[in-house]
């Protein structure tokens, strides 16, 4: 597989993780009605669109450039990711049980956390079926 499809691949992964979110916000917030919000200093934030899918972006950016270092420098490269990647979204699940105002948003941040961490999770280091070594074939040079 090229780098530039590789790359896409990737991309198009993290923008998924970020549409999910997106998805999970809009399904509680605007078509539910509910104000996501976050305790923040002993006052209420609302947690808006524009911030879910930032957030979701930087996330994603970031489990890339962690794999990016991992295929350098490790021998299992995916096994690796998805085990810190876990660890994280497990420590990343706190904020929303803290941090949420109410037990609807505690649970609209969760599924926002696992999505986004999920897509992640399984779609950066993803092989995929079109990668003639995964297949074991081998191309012409």
């Amino acid at each position: 597989m090229t780098n530039i499809s590789r790359s896409t691949g990737r991309a198009v992964t993290i923008a998924a993780g970020a549409a999910g979110a997106l998805l999970v916000w809009a399904v509680n917030s605007p078509v539910a009605g509910h104000d996501l919000a976050v305790g923040q200093g002993g006052t209420a934030r609302d947690v808006g669109p524009v911030a879910v899918v930032v957030t979701a972006l930087l996330a994603g950016l970031a489990a890339w450039c962690l794999l990016a270092l991992l295929e350098r420098t490790t021998r299992h490269p995916a096994r690796t990711f998805r085990i810190v990647a876990l660890l994280v979204l497990a420590v990343s699940l706190a904020g929303p049980l803290s941090a949420g105002v109410d037990t609807t948003s505690r649970l609209a941040l969760l599924g926002m956390h696992t999505t986004v961490g999920a897509a992640l999770i399984l779609g950066l280091p993803a092989r995929r079926a079109c990668d003639p070594a995964v297949r074991g074939q081998r191309t012409a040079a």
